[in-house]
């Protein structure tokens, strides 16, 4: 039976959570690193062929280009987080921030800045790579809750994942429903910017009352020009590693002519910084390649075809279309693969019932984006959980930002109002 091909993903979940209530504890993320190994086995156990034709398509799929080139970012993110943290790069960004901004505003800021960042490069990851830090630095140096700051980066960074005209998931929702990215970005902000900006009042009200526990440190602009040189050349257009090279040649420069550390010492830090993202990279291609074969088994396919039954009108086809981009995104735990996977079947299924195609690209990505921010074990929530671990030297799990993950779950809703909202067609 092709469900059984998608049992991986339950035998992931289920372990995962088992685990988890065993040790009273969901702070470790080592713990999804297991539960993807037992899956990973039990999904080759489950395979046909030979096992020797399993592992190499549990390989493929570790091993594809797309999983590589976020290994090797998260490489050049350790080391540059790391370097920046040790000659206290990002307690003088955190320090300038907290001199520009008041004590209330900070939530909003801090989201705004995120949504400002990610609409500018487009890409959640990169956002969450140059804002993290900060937002953890102002968490420890004020009452405000780790895991909200950590979910204010993360929410913003799903605005432009979402709208962005150079974001992958804008790319690949516009060309698979045939409709131009402008068209696409009006109908989608229409749907997602009162989200966005009832989120800048709940943070307003949620911080007006925050405190500094830690007087910030004058300003010291050249331990900040790291940070502003990642988030300027991000902003210009730059190519993720690129940037990431850049900021950590520019730890390096500054460091050894301030004395901060000696050439060695440098150099020990970017492999401590590239060690410590060794669990995330290892679970990134675990999933992959538990991924791939659920694929290969029909898994997908099984859901392609079973959600879009019993569709009668344009109402329920809209929730079609939305439902199918979320189950394939938990299975693929990638925005852009899902939204490739399911467009070529919902174009058909929006002609049909008059769907606009602007319409249809705006569901497929905001549903995506919604899934994303809400999967404990997508990348994005994994990458900030990690950095936030190294940061602080301290485990913490994505499990504890899912309560604060208001704007994903606002968009999530968006989608469903907007649908109700539309009028029903036979």
């Amino acid at each position: 039976m092709k469900i059984l091909s998608l049992s991986p993903l339950f035998v992931f979940l289920g372990s995962y959570v088992a685990l988890c209530v065993l040790g009273n504890d969901f702070s470790h993320s080592s713990i999804a690193l297991v539960a993807f190994l037992l899956a990973s086995i039990y999904a080759l156990a489950i395979g046909s062929g030979k096992i020797a034709d399993r592992v190499t398509t549990f390989s493929r799929g570790a091993g594809h280009p797309t999983v590589l080139l976020m290994v090797w970012i998260y490489v050049l993110a350790g080391a540059f987080a790391y370097c920046a943290k040790q000659m206290g790069c990002i307690e003088a960004t955190v320090d300038l921030t907290l001199h520009l901004l008041p004590p209330s505003l900070l939530l909003p800021g801090i989201f705004l800045a995120a949504c400002f960042v990610s609409l500018a490069i487009g890409t959640s990851c990169g956002t969450i790579i140059q804002l993290v830090p900060i937002a953890v630095g102002i968490a420890l140096k004020t009452d405000v809750q780790l895991p909200l700051m950590v979910a204010i980066v993360v929410g913003g960074a799903y605005f432009g994942d979402n709208l962005s005209f150079i974001s992958d998931t804008t790319i690949a929702a516009t060309q698979t429903q045939g409709c131009r990215m402008r068209d696409k970005f009006r109908a989608n902000l229409r749907m997602v910017l009162p989200v966005a900006l009832l989120m800048l009042v709940v943070y307003y009200f949620m911080g007006r009352d925050a405190r500094v526990l830690q007087q910030p440190h004058d300003i010291d602009l050249l331990l900040v020009a790291p940070y502003l040189a990642v988030i300027v050349t991000a902003l210009l257009g730059v190519d993720v590693m690129l940037v990431l090279l850049l900021g950590l040649a520019m730890t390096g420069i500054i460091g050894l002519w301030r004395g901060s550390f000696t050439l060695f010492g440098w150099a020990d830090q970017i492999g401590t910084g590239m060690i410590g993202m060794g669990e995330l990279m290892l679970m990134a291609m675990l999933a992959a390649g538990l991924l791939e074969m659920i694929r290969v088994n029909g898994g997908i396919d099984y859901l392609l075809r079973h959600v879009t039954r019993g569709i009668g009108n344009r109402r329920g086809a809209e929730f079609g279309i939305a439902a199918l981009v979320c189950l394939v995104n938990i299975c693929t735990a990638n925005n852009t693969v899902a939204i490739l996977t399911a467009g070529p079947i919902a174009r058909p299924i929006a002609e049909r019932y008059a769907i606009p195609a602007t319409r249809a690209a705006s569901i497929l990505d905001t549903a995506s984006c919604f899934t994303q921010g809400l999967l404990p074990y997508s990348v994005q929530l994994l990458f900030a959980a990690n950095l936030v671990s190294q940061l602080t030297g301290q485990p913490f799990s994505t499990v504890c930002v899912i309560p604060y993950l208001f704007y994903p779950m606002g968009i999530g809703l968006a989608v469903v109002v907007s649908t109700f909202l539309q009028r029903k067609r036979a």
